[in-house]
């Protein structure tokens, strides 16, 4: 064993100090990612490592010996003069950017720097050049420049802030709408400018930043420096650190103050309206029920066939008007917060045939059929809300199916609720207003003076049903008539 290893040991190359280390240069040089080239002081290539093959596309043995300009292009051959005017008079160029020619043709843009090479009696003989590659330093300066220009010249507040909430970054419109100018702004808590009343909604918003939670559109109210108080919409995103990690809140803030006036107004005129509309329709109930006590009288009294029927039709209009004025009231007695519901266990099924049997005497010439899952289903809630929501969605298939003389109407049963279907085979509804057709006031016909109606069925539908923690849609297609549905668990929930 020792004379095998004397022997290893003796057959062993041993390196200088001197060989050594150029050895472990060589091998660095070889393995870096840098573009390493050198050069005589005329310009000529005397070394080429793997790195500038990999960056300009030539070979070793293409470059070695060829001037320098091999990879310089025409217009900044002057560039190569200056660095080596520098590099003659001993100085080394640090980190000058430039744009270099790969053999393709290509342009690569490049931070280099060249150090002057020195013989062994200190004369300088050549140049050294170290080149990295910054196409991709470059794309990054370039998106950071117009973020940047976004930032400036956004008319929104545009701040950030650390975790702790410290400001990192204001930008002009923050000073525009908050009065601070940037100086005074950055290093300060963001507590500059929230109102002691609202300090809460910092912990709130920090809280959700730090689960990674982007706050959209929250409506508050901020200080200026001046005290003043000013309503914003405001949207808070993390900002993460190139490891992913979450290091701070971005946020961008808008002056809702014109749109918050907007909305008072709107408020005032709704609620003028609103006001008028109860006031309306308190007053015409009465006349409406002397007319109608009158007309009954009359009816009793007429002994003409034909009067008989004039004066049916007078009833009937007078039930149509009683019935709008019922719905306007409903309207105010919704938008006033007082629209009342009992609680009362009831058999829906006996609900639904009460309501067809309603429609059906009124309107003898259409075919209403009934279609339940089951004989009897029992619900808890509002029975007369609930005939009003059967009965509004009757009289709306009846009104927009004149071609026809059908009306189904469907109960289901499902786990804890019951679901309802009244289908017509009237005009339908296009797909884009299906979204609106639970609004108030909106008609679907409303060019139509044939269809009557204010359009506040289906938003009472809507409401009463909301109410009582159901859920009511269409499916319809046009030309082929409309199916409206509407769920209502067994024990409903009025808000």
């Amino acid at each position: 064993m020792d004379n095998d290893a004397e022997l290893t040991q003796t057959n062993a190359p041993v390196l200088n100090p001197q060989d050594e280390k150029q050895a472990i240069l060589a091998a660095i040089i070889a393995s870096t990612d840098d573009t390493i080239i050198s050069k005589t002081l005329d310009g000529i290539i005397t070394s080429w490592n793997p790195a500038a093959e990999k960056m300009f596309g030539y070979s070793a043995s293409e470059a070695i010996g060829q001037h320098i300009t091999l990879i310089i292009p025409p217009e900044r051959f002057d560039e190569e003069a200056f660095i080596i005017g520098q590099v003659k008079k001993g100085e080394k160029v640090d980190h000058f950017e430039t744009v270099r020619q790969a053999k393709d043709g290509s342009r690569i843009p490049i931070s280099l720097t060249v150090s002057p090479i020195r013989n062994s009696s200190g004369a300088i003989i050549g140049a050294s050049k170290i080149a990295r590659d910054i196409t991709e330093r470059q794309k990054a300066d370039e998106k950071q420049a117009v973020l940047s220009a976004i930032v400036t010249t956004s008319d929104d507040a545009i701040i950030s802030k650390t975790l702790e909430g410290i400001v990192t970054s204001w930008n002009p419109s923050a000073q525009r709408l908050f009065g601070y100018s940037e100086q005074e702004a950055l290093g300060k808590h963001i507590s500059l400018i929230i109102p002691p009343d609202r300090l809460s909604e910092e912990d709130v918003i920090i809280d959700n930043i730090r689960r990674g939670n982007k706050i959209d559109h929250f409506e508050t109210i901020r200080m200026r420096k001046d005290g003043s108080m000013i309503p914003i919409s405001v949207s808070i995103s993390p900002i993460m650190s190139s490891s992913g990690k979450i290091i701070g809140a971005s946020k961008i803030a808008r002056d809702i103050s014109e749109q918050q006036k907007i909305y008072d107004q709107l408020r005032v005129l709704n609620a003028k309206k609103d006001e008028f509309i109860g006031l309306a329709s308190h007053e015409l109930k009465t006349p409406l029920t002397s007319i109608n006590g009158y007309l009954q009288i009359l009816a009793m009294r007429m002994t003409d066939d034909k009067n008989k029927s004039f004066l049916e039709k007078t009833q009937q209009q007078v039930k149509k008007l009683s019935s709008l004025v019922e719905d306007l009231l409903d309207i105010s007695k919704i938008e006033a917060g007082k629209l009342s519901f009992a609680t009362e266990e009831f058999d829906i099924c006996e609900i639904i045939e009460d309501a067809v049997d309603l429609i059906s005497h009124a309107n003898n010439s259409y075919h209403i059929t009934f279609q339940p899952a089951v004989s009897s289903c029992l619900l808890t809630g509002d029975a007369h809300r609930i005939e009003q929501v059967i009965i509004n969605l009757m009289t709306n298939a009846i009104r927009y199916s004149p071609g026809s003389d059908a009306i189904e109407i469907f109960l289901n049963e499902e786990s804890d609720e019951i679901r309802v279907g009244v289908k017509d085979y009237g005009v339908g509804i296009a797909p884009e207003k299906l979204t609106n057709i639970f609004s108030r006031f909106y008609r679907v016909n409303e060019g139509n003076a044939n269809v009557s109606g204010l359009g506040i069925g289906l938003y009472l539908c809507h409401e009463i049903v909301t109410r009582h923690g159901g859920k009511i849609w269409a499916d319809s297609v046009p030309g082929e008539g409309s199916t409206f549905w509407f769920t209502v668990p067994r024990k409903a929930v009025q808000d």
